[in-house]
């Protein structure tokens, strides 16, 4: 069984963890309606992805 030679100290640790937090959502401004929308996703409000019709708009 595998066990390790020596204490993995405080910075060592805190380094390896650096990378673990949660990273904030991206967000861009739609070209056609100006809303904020995720990219590489469906505008639901006009239902357009890549300049293509996918879904009906929302009625509202």
């Amino acid at each position: 069984m595998a066990v390790p030679k020596r204490k993995t100290s405080p910075s060592k640790r805190g380094m390896r963890r650096g990378h673990d937090a949660i990273g904030t959502t991206a967000y861009v401004e739609d070209k056609d309606t100006g809303e904020l929308r995720r990219p590489h996703h469906v505008d639901l409000k006009t239902g357009m992805y890549r300049g293509q019709q996918i879904l009906t708009p929302k009625e509202d």
